[in-house]
């Protein structure tokens, strides 16, 4: 877990990079297929994306998934599996932003045709089957890797800092 706002910073960074690339890919799939501008579609759509996931990830979602957890789930014993608590903060966190991120999908591509509400659970509910695994088990793993070699990289300069201090 990160330890300060930096490691905040590049946690979500590579979180939210590789989550909102994929899901953009898979839900242009899904709307489009793979025809001959997906890779621009994806593209193009994917700095506005990031930018609102971002966002939805650091003001709403990470603090009430962390509040959620730790007031209503948490229980001691589980600080001696560390991995237990970054699987259910990483399930509630998908929960909020496969919510508030499907919603605008449909409002980015005014996907409002029929009904909404409808269209709504149908993309909520093809976004949840693609997003928990890809969190759970490939993007979660990876920007968890990289934040532990930043974590391990700072400790080391701390220690190389005051070994020279002394």
């Amino acid at each position: 877990m990160p330890k300060n706002f930096k490691e905040e910073v590049i946690f979500t960074l590579i979180m939210a990079g590789l989550m909102v690339l994929v899901m953009a890919g898979y839900n242009v799939a899904l709307a489009d297929g793979f025809s001959s501008g997906y890779i621009l579609e994806v593209l193009t759509g994917y700095p506005l994306a990031l930018v609102v996931a971002i966002a939805l990830d650091m003001l709403i979602v990470g603090p009430t998934a962390k509040h959620i957890f730790f007031n209503h789930i948490f229980k001691p014993e589980m600080e001696k599996k560390p991995a237990i608590i970054g699987i259910c903060i990483s399930v509630l966190m998908v929960a909020g932003m496969v919510t508030l991120m499907s919603a605008f999908g449909m409002i980015v591509t005014h996907n409002f045709a029929g009904n909404i509400v409808l269209t709504y659970l149908h993309t909520w509910a093809f976004n949840v089957l693609m997003a928990l695994p890809l969190q759970l088990l490939i993007v979660g793993p990876i920007a968890r890797g990289v934040l532990g070699a930043v974590q391990r990289r700072s400790a080391n300069d701390e220690e190389e800092s005051a070994v020279e201090a002394d």
